[in-house]
């Protein structure tokens, strides 16, 4: 059983602004919990990190610079990797991407229309996730989507499918020649100068060592047990990293024969990133700054603005699924939540925010941009002890992430 849960001691780093002043005030003190941290950031830097819980129960704590499967905010990161390339002229995102892929990509519903990356990043393109969205090495993307065309033609309705980056994988490998994770590394993580990677590829033995593993009580989102004790989803490495970064069903891990190109879901680009609090609010504070952060510029502000430009907003033009609420509005890349009084995608009033949920195997997460109030808002949970859907809630987050987030978006700005 999880020891107590306490509220540490402000983590931030040296230079960090303490705000000793927050631990007499507002907690986040929640019980329940397998682990969270939690970092608030502005233009210059962390003003608040803290961590609660356990890295891996009952062994180490955890910390804000524990790197952790970050789900689907993995997506973000992503987005920003295509916009360098596009800014090297080396991808478009309006141009079809069959131009890179060396074959037509078609829906064969609709063989006239074209696919294109704005169209993958934001889940438009009539992609849909029903036969699964990671293919194992030896497989082709390009065999396996006939069995992922949905009914709506490119460009037409919003519909959240995580196969779309498998394929915006693709065409990355295929435009430039290099490995997904490895591609990632120099257009983003290496730059930034994080210790971080997709399926742990690129990662140091430093971040390996202090991983956290991520927990559900029971077995399973289909077996959530209050009553029952916690059981490790992913990453219960134990300091070993994985004897293979990708899924080979059995099959020898044989990355050399890979062809770049051939199956960009191998690194799982849709949530496989391993990053800690600390690592996505020095991308935040990037996207804050319009493209550059601590003396290194990583996009031009104009690539930042399209990122955080709608393609879809819920009631406008394209059709939509809001994802059980929690989706209304999607940039190429990036989410953004509405700012709508009383919405569902509202888990603070009034939150226009950009950045991306991340939600799998026990985790609850985020990476919000606060334009207006100039700050970034990060919070990643390792494991609820209940079903969060069940906490009480006003908008579609659960009411675990709200009270977080709220208890963040009160944090007094720097001075």
């Amino acid at each position: 059983m999880i020891r107590a849960i306490l509220l540490l001691l402000l983590a931030a780093p040296a230079a960090a602004v303490p705000l000793p002043d927050l631990v007499a005030g507002r907690t986040l003190a929640t019980p329940g919990i397998a682990g969270l941290a939690v970092v608030v950031a502005d233009r210059k830097g962390v003003v608040r990190a803290e961590a609660l819980g356990d890295a891996v129960i009952g062994v180490r704590p955890l910390a804000v610079d524990t790197p952790m499967r970050v789900a689907s905010i993995s997506k973000a990161v992503v987005a920003i990797g295509v916009m360098r390339l596009v800014e090297q002229r080396q991808l478009d995102l309006d141009a079809d991407v069959s131009r890179w892929l060396g074959w037509r990509l078609r829906n064969p519903a609709f063989p006239d229309a074209p696919v294109t990356l704005r169209q993958l990043l934001s889940h438009t393109s009539g992609i849909d996730d029903a036969a699964g969205y990671r293919l194992p090495l030896g497989k082709m993307l390009r065999d396996e989507l006939p069995s992922h065309w949905s009914a709506a033609p490119p460009g037409t309705r919003f519909s959240y499918a995580n196969f779309n980056y498998g394929i915006v994988a693709s065409v990355m490998e295929a435009a430039t020649g290099e490995r997904f994770d490895r591609l990632m590394m120099r257009l983003v993580l290496a730059p930034l100068k994080l210790d971080a990677g997709y399926n742990w590829s690129g990662a140091g033995d430093a971040a390996v060592a202090r991983a956290a593993v991520l927990y559900r009580r029971g077995k399973d989102e289909t077996a959530i047990d209050p009553a029952g004790p916690w059981v490790a989803q992913v990453d219960d490495l134990n300091g070993v990293r994985p004897a293979c970064p990708v899924a080979t069903d059995g099959a020898a891990c044989d990355l050399a024969a890979y062809r770049p190109g051939t199956n960009g879901t191998l690194f799982s680009p849709q949530g496989g990133l391993r990053i800690s609090a600390l690592g996505l609010a020095t991308i935040g504070r990037m996207l804050l700054n319009d493209g550059s952060v601590d003396g290194v510029r990583i996009l031009r502000p104009a690539s930042v603005q399209t990122l955080m430009t709608p393609v879809w907003r819920e009631g406008q033009g394209t059709a939509g699924d809001t994802y059980q609420g929690e989706m209304r509005c999607y940039g190429p890349g990036l989410q953004c939540l509405s700012g709508e009084a009383g919405a569902s995608d509202q888990p603070v009033a009034g939150a226009r925010w950009w950045g991306h949920l991340g939600e799998a195997y026990g985790l609850l997460g985020g990476l919000w941009v606060d334009r207006e109030q100039g700050r970034v808002l990060v919070y990643l949970i390792t494991g609820t002890g209940d079903d969060p859907a069940r906490a009480p809630h006003r908008s579609a987050f659960s009411g675990v992430e709200e009270a977080v987030l709220q208890e963040l978006a009160a944090t007094p700005a720097r001075r």
